[in-house]
């Protein structure tokens, strides 16, 4: 079998395979990708980041959410909203997303190759399709494989009642009650989408706190609005066991404490399993985790020199944006053009109903390294434009050096938390101080000018 030679040959085509296969190809070199058969743009674009927050956007329009604070708390753009009104923008957005990826690859000259890969060898792997095999050889490999919902032997996934997060947009109809199993990012994403549309939703969690990386005050005010919609939190409870009662038309989840949590819909979200297990890595001389997470250095190098690896397949922060920018430096650092990421200047965009984003050092943080800090809040409710969009919960916090002013960490909740964070994330990156939100001047009305107001609370406090 004839084998073709490339200077790198990249495992998968989400977030971290397009930049980093793209990156290179920059660099004058021949690349080639592979992902299975109809799944260009990764787990990303086909049942993670792009419908989920599709799917976002169309529940916020077409329940109205955002107005209710003008028009009462009864108000809908649409009576009956149905999965197939929420898909359809979805579906919409995904299709045009797959033909940008496309054609960048293919304006960049990246041979894309459609099936399943697997290593021979540290140097070669053999793609299978419907049509035969491929044999390609990479003097570099990036394994950038993604990940799928962790399943359990115990959870009997119908894909109906009980379901994942890859699933969701397939559902027939939206349940009027939802168990959600697992409140991570995810969990708490859909749980919020849920919500929003006037779902019942139960959320079921073993840990007894919330999202431990976010800054407690946001967590808590997400926790509050939540509950405003109805949801309902058992938090430290374990699930010992989920089926479905035939007779009563209900999925059922019995929790270690023996209680029983009942609804319409359950949904499964307890993490995610890396796909490194089905690429046989032991050929390349590679090893993972239970969970099939890879282990790189900072250069994002696996134990195998030439071979590196990016995006989810390496765990945490396991974002979209961090995945990109992981694909890239990896491609950077193996054609000898390194750079390097700055972990504490990673924003974090949490797409829950409220959003959240943050940026650097939470309170805690700061007070477990013993670093002194004060703090400067700006209300959604005071600002012009915070009323204007009928958000009039949302914060934006500061958390400043009381000495040099430096900005230390900015946490935001509420609506375009994930644009506005970028403003405190520049200032950050550029060393700014609380006098720069001060002296500057900022378009009137918008969310933006929380950052002035949130300064001059800070300043007030000194």
């Amino acid at each position: 079998m004839d084998v073709n030679e490339y200077d790198l040959v990249v495992i998968g085509s989400g977030p971290a395979g397009q930049k980093s296969a793209i990156c290179a190809a920059k660099l004058r070199k021949k690349v080639a990708i592979i992902d299975r058969k109809k799944t260009i743009g990764g787990v990303c674009v086909h049942t993670g980041t792009i419908p989920s927050k599709t799917l976002r956007e169309a529940v916020l329009y077409l329940s109205g959410f955002r107005q209710r604070s003008f028009y009462g708390r009864n108000y809908v753009l649409k009576d009956q909203i149905a999965m197939s009104d929420l898909v359809f923008r979805a579906q919409a957005v995904m299709s045009r997303e797959i033909e940008v990826i496309k054609a960048q690859l293919r304006r960049n000259q990246v041979a894309t190759f459609e099936g399943d890969a697997r290593f021979l060898d540290p140097h070669t792997i053999e793609v299978r399709s419907d049509d035969g095999s491929q044999l390609l050889r990479g003097h570099y490999i990036v394994i950038a494989c993604g990940t799928r919902p962790a399943h359990s032997a115990d959870i009997p996934m119908d894909g109906r009642r009980i379901f994942d997060s890859d699933v969701v947009h397939c559902l027939e109809e939206i349940p009027r009650e939802l168990v959600v199993v697992g409140a991570g990012i995810i969990g708490l994403e859909f749980a919020s989408m849920f919500a929003a549309l006037g779902v019942k939703v139960t959320l079921l969690d073993q840990r007894p706190t919330l999202l431990d990386f976010v800054d407690r005050e946001i967590v808590e005010s997400l926790c509050f609005q939540l509950r405003q919609l109805g949801t309902v939190f058992r938090l430290g409870e374990k699930v010992v066991s989920v089926g479905f009662d035939a007779e009563r038309d209900r999925v059922f989840a019995r929790l270690e404490s023996g209680k029983n949590v009942h609804g319409q819909g359950l949904l499964y979200t307890v993490g995610r399993q890396a796909n490194s297990d089905q690429l046989e890595i032991e050929a390349a001389g590679l090893q993972s985790d239970g969970r099939g997470k890879m282990v790189v250095n900072e250069h994002f190098q696996t134990t195998v020199d030439h071979i590196y690896a990016a995006g989810d397949v390496i765990g945490f922060p396991a974002l979209a944006s961090t995945s990109m920018e992981q694909g890239r430096l990896a491609s950077c650092h193996m054609f000898g053009k390194p750079g390097k990421m700055i972990p504490n200047l990673i924003p974090y965009g949490i797409y829950t109903i409220p959003e959240i984003s943050m940026v650097g050092h939470t309170e805690e943080q700061l007070t477990k390294e013993k670093i002194p800090y004060e703090v400067g809040l700006a209300r959604y409710a005071e600002l012009a434009k915070g009323q204007m969009l009928g958000d009039d919960q949302g914060l934006l916090k500061l958390l400043f050096d009381p000495d040099s002013l430096k900005i230390l960490g900015v946490h935001v909740i509420g609506d375009r938390a994930a644009e506005i964070v970028h403003i405190g994330q520049a200032a950050m990156s550029l060393g700014g101080t609380l006098e720069y939100f001060r002296d500057t001047v900022f378009n009137y009305p918008t969310l933006a000018e929380a950052y002035k107001v949130a300064a001059l609370d800070g300043l007030n406090k000194l």
